[in-house]
């Protein structure tokens, strides 16, 4: 039986856990089989949980093959929740180390927001919005802001 995700801060500290582990599973059980991403990298969308795992699967195992550790912190923590439905938006930052290593190789911090939805007792997201600020005068990304 898997551990229930009681509350929506639950879900965020798992979220952490799960990046600076590498843990795909341990991910990926956070989401919804039927979860609509927008991010902020390569496509417009990610629909459904099958798409969903190729990105994490990949991106956790170029961590691995790279010797990279994400140590995730979260915050300006907003969350309106009730019985079944909850609303979180927040500031999340990626801090790439290498691993073993307290050098700190790289650092970026993207603006989330996630919508959940309580399944037998456990928090789900449904769908996760990322976003960055992008400078007007060039078009890029604007990654160091915090």
């Amino acid at each position: 039986m898997s551990e229930k995700i009681g509350t929506a801060q639950e879900v965020l500290e798992t979220y952490k856990q799960a990046v600076n582990e590498r843990d795909s599973g341990k991910f990926l059980k956070m989401y919804a089989s039927e979860v609509h991403i927008y991010d902020c990298w390569g496509s417009w969308e990610c629909k459904g949980i099958d798409a969903w795992r190729d990105n994490v699967c990949g991106w956790f195992n170029d961590l691995k093959e790279n010797g990279d550790v994400l140590k995730v912190s979260v915050e300006d923590i907003v969350i309106e929740e009730n019985t079944n439905l909850a609303f979180v938006h927040c500031a999340i930052t990626y801090a790439a180390y290498k691993e073993g290593s307290d050098e700190k190789l790289r650092q970026m911090a993207n603006r989330f927001t996630f919508g959940l939805k309580r399944v037998n007792g456990s928090w789900l997201i449904t769908h996760e919005h990322s976003s960055l600020p992008i400078n007007m005068e060039d078009g890029k990304g604007m990654f160091n802001l915090r």
